[in-house]
């Protein structure tokens, strides 16, 4: 699996630091926050490919919430979005709204990896392929090298 960056916000702090040592003992980046708040704090601080976020959490931002705000910071990020309830009409919401996939609590640590690969390998296509599209502006007009602001 490449490196990639990945963000955890779940409230359960057993559970968050459980699934971010895991991921730093397979060599991958991984940070973890208890809520939706830490999480677009964060956001606007670093990048990440992948946000592992939990649906239900307490307080003022719940993970539907977190996830709107969270696209509008990083819309390319992909987002798993984790529930340990069987809330299909919420886990649909989220899918409207741009997550990549949602998962039942508890999940197995080896299908949480694979989601997470698959959604990484999404956003690195997105991203090469933004990449490409501005080569190809440059490689049309040049002076626009020059252009920017």
């Amino acid at each position: 699996m490449d490196m990639f960056r990945i963000l955890v916000v779940d409230d359960e702090v057993d559970f968050l630091e459980t699934i971010v040592n895991r991921l730093k003992k397979r060599k991958l980046f991984a940070t973890g926050v208890t809520s939706g708040e830490e999480a677009l704090t964060l956001l606007k601080e670093q990048l990440f490919d992948v946000i592992i976020l939990d649906i239900k959490m307490p307080g003022g931002m719940d993970g539907i919430e977190a996830l709107r705000e969270i696209k509008k910071i990083q819309p390319l990020v992909e987002v798993i979005l984790l529930t340990g309830h069987a809330s299909v009409e919420t886990s649909i919401e989220g899918m409207k709204l741009g997550a990549f996939d949602y998962c039942l609590k508890p999940i197995k640590f080896e299908d949480l990896l694979q989601k997470m690969a698959a959604a990484f390998g999404k956003k690195s296509t997105h991203d090469k392929k933004i990449r490409d599209a501005k080569i190809q502006e440059l490689i049309r007009y040049p002076s626009k090298v020059f252009d920017q602001d």
